[in-house]
Formats: structure tokens, sequence, C-alpha cells
């Protein structure tokens, strides 16, 4: 019995060791969702500036989008600005922002200080769309598709890498269908 116990840590680090393997071997940037193929929920959201303008699930339908949640407060979406930034100046592809519960004199600042990508930016300042989109922390980007259903969902920044070898091949492969 006591050669058992004195296996007992050994066996509980093994145990540790396994779990841990195995959760290096998961890419969090790809989380399941189950929105995947569906149309974006239902949402009604005020445009930045309040122009008077609405955005819309309807407003994304008709052409392939980046719908990209972002924040003034959030510091890797800043990392990821000069991708959207050398994209909307391309013309590559259209960029709707949701911004996620945000002040909007702090949005209005970031925007004047890092430039605007967006086409249009729907303002989500109670942060209710991004539950029902399960948002789990900024920033992320969903490619959406002609008909407004969610093909994509990519969490983390998008970089250069991330555009060339995951985003625009799907974007591409959407435009390219009817």
């Amino acid at each position: 019995m006591s050669r058992w116990l004195s296996l007992a840590p050994l066996l509980v680090l093994l145990a540790l060791a396994a779990y841990f393997a195995i959760g290096l071997t998961t890419d969090t940037r790809t989380i399941k969702t189950v929105l995947i193929d569906k149309p974006l929920p239902a949402f009604d959201l005020a445009a930045f500036p309040d122009d008077g303008k609405r955005v819309t699930p309807g407003s994304l339908t008709g052409r392939v989008t980046l719908f990209n949640i972002f924040a003034s407060w959030c510091i890797t979406c800043r990392v990821e600005h000069p991708v959207f930034l050398k994209l909307a100046k391309e013309k590559r592809v259209e960029i709707i922002g949701l911004a996620w519960k945000d002040k909007p004199d702090e949005l209005r600042a970031w925007l004047e200080e890092l430039g605007n990508p967006y086409a249009t930016i729907a303002d989500d300042r109670i942060g209710r769309t991004a539950i029902d989109l399960g948002v789990t922390g900024a920033p992320e980007t969903y490619v959406i598709d002609k008909k407004g259903r969610i093909r994509f969902k990519h969490v983390g920044a998008v970089d250069d890498y991330t555009w060339t070898n995951t985003l625009e091949p799907l974007v591409k492969q959407l435009e390219a269908e009817q």
C-alpha cells in the first residue's frame, strides 16, 4: 500500500502533463461556433457616428464582408488595425466594424489617431449583439457571405499571414459563388 502511495504524486504529474500537452495542440484562434453557415443573428444598431443610419444583418448582404469586433480599449485591436487599413486602402474586401462596449468619445479619438478602415461601424455599446454572436473577446473577425451567413470566425488579431493564408482565399472563394 505504501508503495502505491509513493507513486501517487508521479501519477498526478503524468496526468497533468497529458492534460497540458493536449491543450497545447488546440488552436485557440479558431473557436468553434454553432453559427457557421447560419445567418447573422438579428440586430439593429446605430451606426457610429450617430448620423441616423442603422446597421442590421440586411446591411451586410450582397457582398462578402469582414465583420470585425473591436474596441478602442482593446490592445490587440491596435495590432490588427494596420492590416485593415491596408485592406481598405487596396479595396480588397469591405470591412464592417462592431464597436463593442466602447465609449463614443474614446472610439472617435481612437479612429482619429489610427485611421478608419471601416465602411460602417455598428455601435454595440451595451454588448448585446456581441453576446448573440458568441464573442469571447476582442478582436474577433467573421467572414460574412453575400447572403449574410457567417462562413468563418477568427479569434485574435488578423495579421498579414492570417489574411493571406486563411481569410483572403475564403473571401475569393465566396466572391466567386453566385
